[in-house]
């Protein structure tokens, strides 16, 4: 295999969220909050950006802002089933041969922090690609919300994922890493992920990656200088506006 020649970044939304409720339409500054996130995709300039939307609503402000949007199912288990449906529908003749899957829910994410994720495909061994930026808040360490990438860089910025995990990990000195949810895959990575059943250490840790790893598919990270905000309460929104107003 070689580096992809035609990649497409795909945003999953959907509404439903516990702690803040109507996400994706949160407003920010005049625009919903999806709509930062598909600026930030097209500023990476890596290829067309679809948003791959559970409902219309969502549908209806993508299009709006002039971006691509496509209806997946509500009821699809994850956001990697909402991407693989969403390029499925958009590219059934298989056109486009790297995905990067974009949270939905990063609107003050760095146009460079989107490339980062694409580039690990270079190397040809490599199934999917996803980051990580070290911990520098002891908080951080033993937070089980914090997943830790557990990979060894050996002074470079890019490294293959032994493992992801909710523990401290690994022991001993040295630096921690916490894992950032974006992905690139291989349009084959993703049409064989998306095939395979929820694998044991997936349910144990709840982090889907570990069924690739527990496949033998290759995981590479790449490192950033820091993680991006991501919204999930009323406080985090307030946030995300501050820095987008600054």
């Amino acid at each position: 295999m070689s580096t992809p020649r035609n990649p497409v970044v795909v945003i999953p939304a959907r509404m439903a969220s516990m702690r803040l409720p109507n996400k994706p339409l949160a407003d920010i500054h005049g625009e919903a909050m999806i709509v930062h996130v598909w600026r930030r995709a097209m500023e990476a300039g890596i290829g067309p950006v679809i948003v791959a939307c559970a409902e219309q609503e969502i549908a209806d402000a993508i299009t709006a802002a002039g971006g691509i949007a496509v209806l997946t199912d509500p009821d699809l288990p994850s956001g990697s089933d909402r991407v693989h449906q969403a390029l499925q529908s958009f590219d059934p003749e298989g056109k486009y041969d790297a995905v990067v899957n974009v949270q939905g829910d990063l609107p003050t994410i760095d146009a460079a922090d989107i490339r980062a994720v694409f580039d690990p495909l270079a190397d040809p061994d490599v199934d999917i690609a996803t980051l990580a930026a070290e911990i520098i808040r002891d908080e951080e360490r033993n937070n089980p919300n914090v997943v830790k990438a557990v990979a060894a860089f050996k002074g470079g910025r890019v490294a293959r994922a032994l493992y992801f995990t909710r523990a401290t990990a690994p022991y001993g000195d040295g630096p921690l890493y916490h894992h950032i949810g974006l992905y690139t895959y291989r349009r084959a990575a993703l049409d064989r992920f998306v095939s395979l059943p929820p694998a044991e250490l997936e349910k144990r840790e709840r982090l889907e990656q570990l069924r690739a790893l527990e496949n033998g598919m290759v995981i590479a990270v790449a490192l950033v200088n820091g993680v991006p905000l991501g919204v999930d309460t009323p406080e985090d929104l307030e946030r995300a506006r501050l820095v987008l107003g600054a």
